[in-house]
Formats: C-alpha cells, sequence, structure tokens
C-alpha cells in the first residue's frame, strides 16, 4: 500500500465516524422536532434528550480531523476545493453554528422551548443536505477551470438530478441511521412506546434509502462513466451491502434483534461507504485531481499516517468511555439517573 492509499484510507475512516455519529444526530434532532410538531413529544423526547447530552459536543472532532488531515496530506484540495466551496461549505458552517448554539440554549438555558427544538431539528436536515454536496461535486461534471481557476457552475450544479439524488440519500441515510440506533436505544430503555414509534420510523425511511441509492449509481452512468464502470467491477460489495440492508428491515419489521440490526446497519453502510470510495480512485475531484498529483512530502505523509492514528487510538477509546458512561449504564439509559455534560 503507498503513503497516497495509506493516507486517503485513514481520512475515509474519520469520514465515516463522522457520517454514522453525526447521522445518528442530526435524525435525533429531526425526530424530536417532528414528534412536537404532531404531539408525540411525551413518547419519544426523553430518550432523545438522554442520547443527545451526553454525545452533541464530540461528533464534531470527526469531521475536524478530515479537514485537517485532507489539506495536510492533500495540499492542493485547498486550491481546487478552497474556491468552489465556498458557499457550500459557509452555509454548512453557519447550520453548525446555530445548531450547536441553539442545542446549548435549549439543553441548558429554557428546557422545552419549541422554537430552540424545531431550529436544531431542521438544521438536522439542511446539514447533511449541504455537506453532501462535496459528493456530487468530487464526482465531476460541475467544475469548469477558467484562467488556470476552478470555478463552480451553480446552475449546472442545483439543475443535476445526480447531485439532488445526492441530497435526497444523505436526507433518507440520516433518517434511517437514526431511527434504527434509537430504536434500539428505547428498547434498551424498556420504553415500548418510543421502540414502536421509532420503529415505524426506521421502517418507512428504509424504501426512499435504498431508491435513491440505486438512483445515484444510475446517474454516475452519465457524469461519471469511468466510476461507473469501477461500480460495476465493485458490484459484490454493494450486493453485500444490500443483503445486510434487508436483514436488518427484516430484523425491524419482526420487532427482535434490534441490536444485531444495529450492527448489521453500521457493516452495510461502512462496505457501501468504502465501496464507493474505492469506485473514486484515484479521483479526489474528477478529472482534475487525483491522489498522486497533490500529494505532501514523504515526511509530512509519514508524521500525519502516525498522527492520526494516535488520534484514533486516543478518540476511540474515549467514544467508548463516554458510550459506557452514558449510552450504556442501564440507570442512566432507563431515565433512573440524569447526567448532564
Amino acid at each position: 500500500m503507498t503513503l497516497e492509499v495509506l493516507g486517503i484510507s485513514v481520512l475515509w475512516i474519520f469520514l465515516f465516524g463522522y457520517v454514522m455519529i453525526a447521522s445518528i444526530d442530526f435524525g435525533a434532532g429531526f425526530f424530536n422536532a417532528y414528534s412536537l410538531l404532531i404531539g408525540k413529544n411525551h413518547i419519544i423526547t426523553n430518550v432523545i434528550k438522554r442520547y443527545l447530552s451526553p454525545v452533541w459536543e464530540v461528533t464534531n472532532v470527526f469531521l475536524v480531523f478530515f479537514f485537517v488531515g485532507m489539506v495536510g496530506f492533500f495540499p492542493q484540495t485547498a486550491f481546487y476545493y478552497g474556491t468552489i466551496l465556498l458557499v457550500p461549505v459557509s452555509i454548512s458552517l453557519v447550520l453548525l453554528a446555530i445548531r450547536g448554539s441553539y442545542y446549548a440554549f435549549e439543553a441548558y438555558g429554557a428546557r422545552g422551548h419549541i422554537g430552540y427544538s424545531l431550529t436544531y431539528g431542521v438544521t438536522g436536515l439542511l446539514l447533511p443536505a449541504s455537506l453532501s454536496v462535496v459528493f456530487a461535486i468530487a464526482g465531476g461534471g460541475y467544475v469548469d477551470i477558467v484562467d488556470g481557476q476552478p470555478v463552480l457552475n451553480y446552475w449546472t450544479l442545483y439543475t443535476s438530478t445526480f447531485a439532488w439524488s445526492i441530497v435526497v440519500l444523505s436526507i433518507a441515510a440520516v433518517l434511517y441511521i437514526s431511527a434504527v440506533f434509537l430504536t434500539w436505544y428505547a428498547n434498551k430503555a424498556t420504553d415500548v412506546e418510543a421502540t414502536n414509534l421509532m420503529r415505524k420510523y426506521a421502517l418507512i425511511w428504509a424504501a426512499p434509502l435504498i431508491i435513491s441509492a440505486l438512483g445515484i449509481i444510475y446517474e454516475m452512468k452519465s457524469i461519471n462513466p469511468e466510476s461507473y464502470q469501477h461500480m460495476l467491477n465493485l458490484w459484490w460489495m454493494f450486493a453485500i451491502s444490500a443483503v445486510l440492508f434487508i436483514i436488518t428491515v427484516i430484523l425491524l419489521w419482526m420487532r427482535k434483534n434490534y441490536g444485531l440490526a444495529l450492527g448489521l446497519l453500521i457493516a452495510q453502510f461502512a462496505v457501501a461507504f468504502f465501496a464507493y470510495g474505492i469506485a473514486q480512485y484515484p479521483y479526489l475531484l474528477y478529472p482534475y485531481l487525483t491522489i498522486y498529483d497533490s500529494f505532501t512530502n514523504t515526511q509530512m505523509a509519514i508524521s500525519l499516517v502516525i498522527v492520526f492514528v494516535l488520534g484514533l487510538c486516543l478518540l476511540l477509546p474515549s467514544l467508548y468511555l463516554l458510550l459506557k458512561l452514558f449510552l450504556f449504564n442501564k440507570n442512566y439509559v432507563t431515565g433512573k439517573e440524569d447526567h448532564h455534560a
């Protein structure tokens, strides 16, 4: 394995970590807001807040690691993406700031304020939509080089069915991942009513998830034929992901083994996520930038790999400790203890 492949693999692991943890967080905020609107907040709000309270602060650590590592390993990404992502990333940063502020107000200030909860919920859908646009841009077809400078064609991007398929997939994935996790979590809290409600949401969002995923593969054929061909070659990985998805849905439908269903869901997304990453290889921005064009020097690369592996070794036990103290603490899960992060 070359240093370039090792570097992008480490970054992809951090990005996957962010996608999974942030999805639960984003979806939980949305379901909390939705339950307020339809008058079912008495069923799931307590379960959701017991999850969000200790976890929301650590979510963005993975994203920070990814951005720092991307510029560190591949300095030219700053030149290409710095300009073209100015608007999408600015929107995402504003949403992140609003989300953090409103969560703090809701958690530590006016508890139960519907405005804070709704804002937190809405940003939970807008954030994955704005961040996922980066995947569409990286796939190619939306950037032109004008006088040596990369320029994003906004009209082509916003009228692209491929880009919208990715946005729909990101929202469906966030709500599906979050609903499956909260089904397991509510079941662990022995809250039958919340378990049944979240299970229903998980089954509802399973269909849009798989339809939008198939739509992306279909649209890829005209957007990026090279990556499309790679995806066809990796059909077995996507088939494994599909089988894991089907088993997860069956377990949810049969109301059993929610812990196994959650494990299979994580495996399903891991296989699909890494298959998609391999299909894009070696491009960081198709067709202008590959991982070999812009790689940092060897000494810097080795230092970054060591730092990131050490960071992961520090982050994972910290996350495990957080889960053990809060999410897997029987008294905390069932509401007998009220910890505040």
